[in-house]
């Protein structure tokens, strides 16, 4: 079985005692100056950290570095970085932690974590594969000038500032190519499926007319704030920037990777085909977890996931009275025009009743709420194809900025109507919109928490999230809780599949059809699922690990405190204190049920 939370801690000597009190009650005036003093070492640090990640400032509402784009694949950004975390991890170890207590010995405990892992990460040369299908730097920058996204449009500046990143994507670009080439010397290169589904993408972006292509949108429809009389000179300035920039960097990098780079890429797979590829995965399975699980046992605990679901599901075809075995209850769902939408707008429009529909429930459950909220908006064209069927953007913890809720409307049999519910309380509400935002707008914590956090404890709640629906009063239709199944499912398979990739040596085609086998997703996303499981090993982890933990708790604390058990309680103590590794969430939350039962 899975080792456990606890056991794992023992591998994060700096997180295992987070809680821990000193061995003596410290001094009063001297525990309140050593903590007064870190908060402001925190504050730096995070200062410095936006200067050096200008993308993470436009992300939470900070403006000051909306014109800047690090060169973050070159080596010196490499070599800073690490010089940066040894300095940063210098002094704050100079710390005495025996006079903090609480939240600030928690920061701490975390933030040395962070570093830590930083470095160790730092081993792997990721700067030799910087492009994939799923996390495409190219798409995401479209994404950012296309006006649909963080960069903000609304002033004479905002449209100047993003002229000047516009220069930055050249620079990194330009070096993709460059470290790529790199990487073909020393045969770290991407497996070639995943980079034949970038050349679409980036070929999206090669127009002849300026005004077709998605960085041109902004410019298409000026707020009134942009006043009438510097129109005519961004326009220009636009013209001059797709045509004679943004294109030809586009156009280089579809050149190499169709040219030059496809002819290198690799028939494998796995990451642990890479040279140092074990040690590679071991390190992404505790950089997505913050636990060192065991692949080996993770695929078996995916494997009995799945089989328990399955028999779920024969109960949900039993329930609508279906005749015939499994698959062709899937073929069924698969083939059904009843279970789908025609038009993308009515399935947009199903979610924003859907999001209607369970803010009014939350109370049920829930005694913390985000003040942010949030939007449904469908994901651009250009890179609908390869992305997935939902995604979630985070709001500014000022609200100035809503969240977003990306649904891919690309191919409508892929958003099936018995997954909305599901679907709408993993990515908004409860699930991410509520717990990110929840953490972002917590400002007695220090900035790099709430910015920040662990893969396994986002996804892990989410997916948690998910198996509060019938509490909530949803999934009343057996449609709609054979489609919260089907994620559970998918989560399960993600288990199986990810570590049987990276760990067991899977092929593609292996993985598809094992998901095909199990479950009633469209080809389309099955696909697209396992392409992303192959472009980035280990994060699909989180998931179930997350979950089980959160689950495990709530049943530990549900059998401790027996009728006193109070589940708002409960879920305000898992969401307080932002996105904690696993390890440290399990201990706070025991010291919290000691409090309570004793």
């Amino acid at each position: 079985m899975l080792r456990s939370i606890s056991a794992a801690a023992a591998v994060l000597p700096l997180l295992s005692a987070a809680c821990a009190g000193p061995p003596s009650a410290p001094d009063p005036e001297a525990a309140a100056a050593e903590a007064q003093r870190l908060a402001a070492v925190f504050e730096e640090f995070f200062e410095e950290s936006l200067e050096r990640n200008p993308i993470q400032a436009t992300q939470i509402g900070d403006p000051r570095y909306n014109d800047r784009l690090s060169n973050f694949l070159s080596a010196e950004y490499r070599a800073e970085g690490q010089a940066f975390d040894r300095r940063w991890i210098e002094r704050v170890s100079g710390f005495d932690r025996d006079l903090l207590s609480g939240q600030d010995r928690l920061s701490y405990d975390v933030f040395l974590y962070n570093r830590e892992l930083s470095l160790a990460g730092d081993r792997f040369p990721s700067w030799m594969i910087p492009i994939n299908q799923f996390f495409s730097l190219p798409s995401f920058f479209a994404q950012l000038g296309s006006g649909d996204s963080i960069q903000p449009f609304a002033t004479e500046k905002d449209y100047r500032d993003f002229l000047s990143r516009i220069d930055g994507i050249v620079t990194v670009l330009d070096q993709a190519i460059a470290n790529m080439r790199e990487g073909v010397e020393a045969g770290v290169v991407q497996p070639r499926v995943l980079m034949e589904k970038v050349l679409p993408q980036l070929e999206a972006h090669l127009v002849d007319d300026p005004e077709e292509s998605v960085f041109w949108r902004p410019v298409a429809s000026f707020p009134e704030e942009v006043p009438e009389t510097v129109r005519p000179e961004l326009e220009a300035a636009y013209r001059a920037a797709i045509t004679d920039k943004l294109v030809p960097v586009y156009r280089r990098l579809r050149d190499y990777i169709r040219d030059d780079y496809l002819p290198a890429t690799r028939e494998t797979f796995a990451l642990t085909a890479l040279p140092d590829g074990d040690a590679w995965y071991a390190y992404m399975i505790r950089a997505m977890t913050s636990i060192e699980a065991d692949p080996e046992e993770v695929h078996r605990f995916g494997l009995s996931e799945v089989e328990r679901i399955t028999g779920e599901m024969e109960g949900v075809m039993a329930a609508v009275g279906f005749e015939g075995t499994l698959h062709d209850f899937f073929t069924h769902l698969e083939t059904s025009d009843e279970f789908y939408f025609d038009d993308p707008e009515e399935l947009l429009d199903g979610y924003r009743a859907l999001r209607d529909e369970i803010d009014a429930k939350l109370p049920k459950l829930f005694d913390i709420f985000p003040k942010a909220g949030y939007e449904i908006r469908e994901v651009p064209e250009f890179m609908a194809q390869s992305s997935a069927g939902a995604s979630y953007q985070a709001p500014t913890p000022d609200g100035s900025r809503p969240g977003v809720f990306w649904v891919n409307t690309y191919n409508l049999r892929a958003q099936p109507r018995f997954g909305m519910e599901t679907l709408s309380i993993h990515e908004a509400s409860p699930g991410h919109h509520f717990q990110i935002s929840i953490a972002q707008e917590i400002e007695e914590l220090p900035r790099f928490r709430r910015f920040g956090g662990v893969s396994a404890y986002f996804e892990g709640w989410a997916l948690y999230a998910e198996s509060l629906g019938k509490e909530l009063g949803m999934f009343t239709d057996p449609y709609q809780w054979y489609g919260r199944l089907s994620d559970e499912m998918l989560r399960a398979m993600r288990l199986v599949v990810d570590t049987g990739i990276h760990h067991r040596g899977w092929s593609r085609q292996q993985a598809i059809d094992y998901m095909m086998e199990h479950s009633s997703l469209a080809e389309t996303d099955v696909v697209a699922e396992v392409e992303r499981y192959i472009a980035f090993p280990a994060q699909a982890l989180g998931y179930k690990l997350g979950q089980r933990v959160i689950a495990d708790l709530r049943a530990e604390a549900e059998a401790e405190l027996g009728d006193a058990f109070d589940l708002r309680a409960f879920h305000r103590a898992i969401l307080e204190d932002g996105a904690l590794p696993l390890p440290v969430l399990e201990r706070k939350i025991r010291e919290w049920l000691a409090d309570r039962a004793g």
